[in-house]
Formats: structure tokens, C-alpha cells, sequence
């Protein structure tokens, strides 16, 4: 088991911001590409983000220019800036570490916990 733990959900309001960490532990961090899902109750998980270890950046189309993905190698953390939230953006985040693009999300890659972000008024 690989210690991720997410931190910087809470509550916003809409249109307003939150910058969501991700620290990794026990993995040659850089060489790993680091990624954001997101499941809201009811809906399947999706993919927010991606970073690779050359940092190459995917986004889902509903936060195309709004999120922001970085990692810090240094710091074996990575973050999702999120500016201009809507209430669709409602989730339980959760960053995963895959060794390739295509490992991410699956039995082969690490979880954190999971940090829940809601956008209300």
C-alpha cells in the first residue's frame, strides 16, 4: 500500500476556487503519472486530470480551462487548482498514482482516500 493523502476540499461557493494537494509516499514519485478522478453520488468516476512524469497535462472537457493540474517532484506532490466552480463540480476527489497513462485508475495503480469538494450557495 502506497500512503497518498489528499487535502483542500471543503465547501465553496459557485464561481469561487480551491487548490486541492496530493502527497505520495513509498513511490519513486517522479516517474509516476499522477491524476485527479472524481465520482459525485450516483455518477461513475471520471478522470479530471492527468500529469505524466514529462508533465504532459489531459483534461476532461467540463474542466477544460478552469482546473489546472501541477506536480511538484520535489515535494512528491501534486495539485489541482480549480477556479470558476460550478455546482456540477460536486465530488468526492481522489488522486491516483499510475505508472503509465493506461494503468491509471486501475488495479495497478495507488489511491488516496478522497477529499470531498461542494459548490453551493
Amino acid at each position: 500500500q502506497v500512503p497518498i493523502v489528499e487535502s483542500g476540499g471543503g465547501l465553496v461557493q459557485p464561481g469561487g476556487s480551491l487548490r486541492l494537494s496530493c502527497a505520495a509516499s513509498g513511490i519513486v514519485f517522479s516517474i509516476y503519472t499522477m491524476a485527479w478522478f472524481r465520482q459525485a453520488p450516483g455518477k461513475q468516476r471520471e478522470l479530471v486530470a492527468s500529469i505524466t512524469s514529462g508533465h504532459s497535462t489531459t483534461y476532461a472537457d467540463s474542466v477544460k480551462g478552469r482546473f489546472t493540474i501541477a506536480r511538484d517532484n520535489a515535494k512528491n506532490t501534486v495539485y489541482l487548482q480549480m477556479n470558476s466552480l460550478k455546482p456540477e463540480d460536486t465530488a468526492v476527489y481522489s488522486c491516483n498514482a499510475g505508472i503509465t497513462i493506461g494503468t491509471l485508475g486501475g488495479g495497478n495503480s495507488f489511491w488516496g482516500q478522497g477529499t470531498q469538494v461542494t459548490v453551493s450557495s
